[in-house]
């Protein structure tokens, strides 16, 4: 594909940390704006979607996997995931992740291409959330799975402490299906990036619901 800077369309994002009321739109790089205008619209022919995988760096991992991601994707109306053509684990470091421009999660679109990226957490299980401590507002995001507020005196910093149960569940049911909200509201007309973020919310908050009761009676 050859697109031009402007012919990407870029939604907002969730960011790792970003704890301050309203998420921010990702100062995208120039190696994610390159690997993705290098991507192609599948054909025909193609299974959808594609996935692609990084191997993390060290000091991360990515708490879901294909088969997670697929088996989700089953449990959604196969009318809100059609379309979807390509779901990339993406490769950040710890320089990328310090300094505050790395992000949870995003949807992309470009001709032919719908594209959802997910980066990797921290092995440590720490959010980092920056110097000043968060109000529990601030916090109320996550407060469903964690609400380990731990002050680091070494590095000066708070952040929030997770476990692999719980983040795996956050990934799964709250970060990948606020994506698939943004995909499914890509022609809602919405134009107002915090309308577009409340909608892929919304979406998120209704099928996590929907999906948790479908296995409790299963």
């Amino acid at each position: 594909m050859n697109h031009s800077r402007k012919e990407t369309a870029w939604k907002k994002s969730r960011k790792f940390g970003d704890v301050k009321g309203g998420r921010r739109f990702p100062k995208v790089t120039d190696n994610i704006l390159k690997r993705f205008h290098s991507l192609q619209a599948p054909s025909p022919q193609d299974e959808l979607p594609i996935f692609l995988r990084d191997n993390p760096s060290r000091d991360f991992y990515f708490p879901i996997d294909e088969n997670d991601i697929r088996n989700q994707l089953e449990r959604l109306p196969s009318n809100d995931t059609t379309g979807v053509t390509h779901i990339w684990l993406r490769r950040i470091d710890k320089k990328e992740y310090e300094s505050g421009e790395a992000f949870q999660g995003v949807f992309i679109r470009g001709s032919g291409v719908f594209l959802i990226v997910l980066n990797p957490f921290p092995r440590s299980l720490r959010m980092v959330l920056g110097t000043k401590k968060p109000s529990k507002r601030a916090l109320k995001e996550y407060s469903p799975w964690t609400s380990d507020l731990v002050f680091n005196e070494a590095a000066n910093t708070w952040h929030l402490q997770w476990t692999e149960e719980t983040i795996y569940d956050y990934y799964l049911n709250s970060l990948f299906l606020h994506e698939i909200g943004h995909f499914v509201g890509k022609y809602s007309g919405k134009t107002n990036p915090k309308k577009q973020e409340d909608f892929a919310d919304a979406y998120a908050l209704k099928w996590h619901s929907r999906i948790r009761e479908t296995l409790a009676k299963a």
